[in-house]
C-alpha cells in the first residue's frame, strides 16, 4: 500500500471518531447538568466524565470498520483509472503472475502521479446542531430553575397589620434570605414570612421596607439582644448568624404607644451526629472457623448532611491470658462508597498478616465523622470481636492449623442434651452407623462436661488431674460412681476419687482428716466448695450426678434411646436442687414479730387512736410558685391578666428555660397575653402551656376525718363490753 493511501485511511478513522464524539457528547453533558441541579457537583461531574468515556470507547469500536478492505472498496469506487486493481497492492509480488505484477506496477505508478482522494465521511451537522441545542435547553432549565437560585429575590408584601392612626411607620414589604452553612450542601432560599427554620449556623439576611420611613429600626430578641437595621435607600437591612432558636420582633422608631408586633420565631435545627450500623458480621462475638484466613467487615454510616469519604478502622489484638495480656493496636483508613448521606465501608482483614493465633482476640471498631465545619462530629461503631479460643484450636504455626469445633461447656445444659439426644434418635434410620455413633459420642462428651461442672459443688475434682498415691494399708479403693453404697461405711472415708483411708479393726483412722488434707492437698469440704448446700440438697445433687453418669455411659456406647431415661431423671433432680436453693434463700428474709393475742377483740385503742397530722412543709424556693400563681390567676377569663404576675412568670422562665419543654412557645404565649390582656383564647393557651411547665405536686396523705356519731356509738359499745 502506498504511503498516501495509508495516510488517507488514518485521516478517515480520526475524522469519524471526532464526529461520533461531537454528536454523542451532548447527551452526557445534559444529564450531568440535571444531576448538578438535583444532587451535587461531584456526582454530576463523575457521571458526565463516565458517559463521555463510554461514548469514546463506542466510537473507537465503530471506527474499526475503516479497515484495509474498506479502503480498497473506496479507492476502486472513486478512481476509475485504477481498473479495480487496488487489491493487487496488498499482495506480495512473488505470489503474482507476470501479468498481475505488471498491473500492480501500473496501479502504484498512477497513485504516485495522482494522490488518493479524501476518504473522510462528512459529519452529520444537522443532527449535531439539533442535539446540542436540546442539551443547551436542558442545561439552562436545570441551572436557572428558581429553586436553585442562591441570591435573594424580590421583596414580598408584609403580613403585619396596618396601624389605625396615620403617620405611624409600619412594615409594608419584607424578605428573609437564609444561607445554610456550606458543608450542608443546601442552597440559599427566601422564606415566605419572617419566621424561619434553618440549620444551626445559617446566615440570615433581612431586607425590610417601612412606610413612612422611620428614623431608626431594630430587631429585638426575647433575651434582650438587639440588632440595629441599617438603611440602604428605601430599604432596611440586617444580618445575623443563627446559633440557637430564638424569638424576635421588628421595632421601628415612632411606634411607641402602639400594640407591639407579634413575635417571630427562628428555629435552629442542630446537626445530628452520624450513626454507624454494622452490616457484617451479624454478631458482636465471632469465633474462628476451620480454614478461615480472612475476616470480612461491612459498616454503613448515615448522617443528615454528609459523611466524610474516609473512615478509621482501629484494630486491637489482645494476646496472652491471665495477667500477662499484651495489646497491639493498628489503624487502617477505609474509603467509603455510595451517597454522602449513607456511605458504606468494607474491609477484608488478612488474619495471618495481623498475627492472630490460638487464644487471641481481635477487636475492630470503625470511627466516622461528618462534614460539619469547623468541628466535625464523630461516631464509633460497636466493637466487633473475633476470638480464637484456646480450647478450640491445636498448636500450629499459622491459620492453616486445624481448629477443633467444640461447643463450650457453658453453652450446654441438661435440657439441651436431652433435645440433642431426641433429635439424634429420630435421625437414626437416615444416618450411617458410624456417623450415628460419632454424634452420640459427642453428646456423651457434653454430658460428661456438664456432670463435672455440677460435681464441683460436691467437692469433686476435674478428671484427668494427678491423683495422690493410695496408702499401703488400703484394702480396697472405691469411687462414687462404682455403684456401691458408701453412706453406711465407717471403715473408709472416700473423697469421691478413689482416695481412701485405711482403718483399723476397731474403726479408728490412722490419720486425722486435717492431716490427710494437708498431706494430699484435698480441700473438697471447705466452705466455698461443698458446704454451700444443705445435706438434703447435696443428696439430691448426688442422685442427679449418678443419672448423668448412666446417661453418659449409654451415649458414649452409641445408644441414645437407652440414655434418655437417665437424662430425664437427671433433669428432674436438677430442678429439685434449683427449687431447694430458692427455698433456702427465701428463709434468710426478716421474721415478723408475733401477734399479741391478748389485745384481740378487747377494744383497747391505746396507740391507735386518730391523731392530727401536722401541716406539710412548703417549698422554700420563692420562684417555684410563679407558674402556679399565674395559672390560677388566668382561670377567670373575665378578669384581665395582672401585669405583675406575667412579669414574674417571664422572669422565672428566663432562669428556667431548660426545665420547660418548649420555652419559646411559652414566651410567645406570655407576649400575646401581655399585648391583649382580655383575649380569652390567649389566656387559655397560656394556661395549657403552664400546666405542662408546672412542677408536679408532692404526694400527700389525706387526713383522717373526725369520728362521727356512728363511730362514737361503736366505741362506746366496745368500752361497755370491755367493762363487763
Amino acid at each position: 500500500m502506498t504511503p498516501s493511501a495509508s495516510d488517507r485511511l488514518g485521516q478517515a478513522r480520526r475524522h469519524a471518531l471526532l464526529g461520533q464524539l461531537l454528536l454523542g457528547a451532548a447527551i452526557p453533558v445534559a444529564v450531568g447538568s440535571v444531576l448538578w441541579r438535583v444532587t451535587s457537583p461531584g456526582i454530576a461531574t463523575t457521571i458526565a466524565v463516565i458517559g463521555i468515556a463510554l461514548l469514546a470507547i463506542l466510537a473507537w469500536r465503530r471506527t474499526r470498520a475503516f479497515d484495509t478492505p474498506w479502503l480498497v472498496r473506496q479507492l476502486d469506487a472513486r478512481r476509475a483509472d485504477l481498473d479495480d486493481s487496488t487489491d493487487l497492492l496488498l499482495t506480495p509480488p512473488a505470489s503474482l503472475t507476470p501479468l498481475q505484477q505488471l498491473q500492480q506496477a501500473r496501479v502504484r505508478e498512477r497513485l504516485r502521479a495522482q494522490p488518493a482522494p479524501d476518504l473522510r465521511t462528512p459529519w452529520p451537522w444537522a443532527r449535531i446542531v439539533a442535539l446540542w441545542i436540546a442539551a443547551a435547553v436542558v442545561m439552562a432549565t436545570a441551572l436557572l430553575w428558581p429553586g436553585r437560585a442562591t441570591g435573594p429575590g424580590a421583596l414580598q408584601p408584609s403580613d403585619e397589620p396596618v396601624p389605625t392612626a396615620p403617620g405611624i411607620p409600619h412594615l409594608v414589604a419584607q424578605r428573609l434570605h437564609v444561607v445554610p452553612p456550606a458543608y450542608t450542601g443546601l442552597a440559599g432560599r427566601d422564606e415566605v414570612s419572617l419566621d424561619a427554620k434553618a440549620p444551626a449556623g445559617s446566615r440570615l439576611a433581612w431586607t425590610l421596607r417601612f412606610e413612612p420611613q422611620p428614623s431608626t429600626a431594630a430587631l429585638v430578641f426575647h433575651d434582650g439582644q438587639r440588632i440595629a437595621l441599617t438603611r440602604d435607600g428605601d430599604t432596611w437591612q440586617a444580618t445575623h448568624v443563627l446559633a440557637k432558636s430564638t424569638l424576635y420582633r421588628v421595632v421601628a422608631a415612632g411606634t411607641e404607644g402602639q400594640p407591639p408586633t407579634r413575635l417571630r420565631r427562628l428555629d435552629a435545627m442542630p446537626d445530628r451526629a452520624p450513626e454507624v450500623k454494622v452490616l457484617a458480621p451479624d454478631r458482636g462475638l465471632s469465633l474462628v472457623t476451620v480454614g478461615q484466613t480472612r475476616w470480612p467487615l461491612a459498616f454503613e454510616a448515615r448522617d443528615d448532611y454528609g459523611i466524610a469519604p474516609t473512615a478509621t478502622l482501629k484494630l486491637t489484638l489482645a494476646q496472652g491470658s491471665g495477667e500477662n495480656i499484651a495489646f497491639k493496636e493498628q489503624v487502617m483508613t477505609l474509603r467509603g462508597t455510595g451517597p454522602a448521606t449513607a456511605r458504606r465501608f468494607t474491609a477484608s482483614l488478612d488474619l495471618k498478616a495481623l498475627g492472630i493465633a490460638v487464644g487471641d482476640d481481635l477487636i475492630a471498631q470503625l470511627t466516622v465523622q461528618d462534614t460539619r465545619s469547623p468541628a466535625p462530629q464523630r461516631a464509633q461503631s460497636p466493637g466487633l470481636i473475633l476470638r480464637w479460643p484456646a480450647d478450640l484450636g491445636q498448636e500450629s504455626a499459622g491459620l492453616e492449623g486445624l481448629v477443633k469445633k467444640v461447643m463450650p461447656a457453658y453453652f450446654r445444659s441438661q435440657r439441651q442434651i436431652i433435645i440433642d439426644a431426641e433429635a439424634l434418635q429420630k435421625q437414626k434410620r437416615s444416618l450411617p452407623a458410624e456417623r450415628f455413633v460419632e454424634r452420640a459420642d459427642a453428646i456423651g462428651v457434653d454430658q460428661r462436661i456438664l456432670r463435672l461442672r455440677y460435681g464441683q459443688f460436691l467437692g469433686e475434682e476435674a478428671e484427668g488431674e494427678p491423683q495422690p498415691p493410695p496408702t499401703n494399708d488400703a484394702e480396697e479403693v472405691h469411687t462414687d460412681d462404682d455403684g456401691h453404697d458408701h453412706a453406711g461405711e465407717a471403715a473408709q472415708a472416700d473423697d469421691g476419687h478413689g482416695h481412701g483411708e485405711a482403718t483399723s479393726a476397731t474403726g479408728t483412722s490412722f490419720g486425722r482428716e486435717a492431716d490427710v488434707l494437708e498431706a494430699y492437698g484435698h480441700t473438697h469440704d471447705h466452705a466455698e466448695a461443698a458446704t454451700l448446700l444443705d445435706p438434703e440438697t447435696r443428696a439430691t445433687l448426688k442422685k442427679a450426678l449418678d443419672q448423668m453418669w448412666q446417661s453418659e455411659l449409654h451415649l458414649r456406647q452409641g445408644h441414645p434411646d437407652q440414655a434418655l431415661p437417665f437424662a430425664y431423671k437427671a433433669l428432674e433432680y436438677i430442678k429439685q436442687v434449683q427449687q431447694a436453693t430458692r427455698i433456702y434463700l427465701a428463709r434468710v428474709g426478716p421474721e415478723l414479730p408475733p401477734i399479741d393475742e391478748t389485745r384481740r377483740m378487747g377494744g383497747d385503742r391505746t396507740g391507735i387512736a386518730p391523731r392530727a397530722l401536722g401541716p406539710l412543709a412548703r417549698p422554700q424556693d420563692d420562684e417555684a410558685p410563679a407558674p402556679a400563681r399565674a395559672w390560677a390567676a388566668l382561670a377567670n377569663d373575665r378578669v384581665p391578666a395582672d401585669a405583675a404576675d406575667l412579669e414574674a412568670l417571664q422572669a422565672w422562665l428566663r432562669r428556667n428555660e431548660a426545665r420547660v419543654p418548649d420555652a419559646l412557645d411559652l414566651f410567645a404565649a406570655i407576649d400575646e397575653v401581655r399585648g391583649d390582656p382580655d383575649c380569652a383564647p390567649c389566656r387559655q393557651r397560656l394556661r395549657s402551656l403552664l400546666w405542662s411547665a408546672s412542677a408536679q405536686p408532692a404526694a400527700q396523705v389525706p387526713r383522717r376525718g373526725a369520728t362521727d356519731a356512728a363511730g362514737r356509738r361503736y366505741l362506746d359499745a366496745l368500752r361497755q363490753e370491755a367493762a363487763r
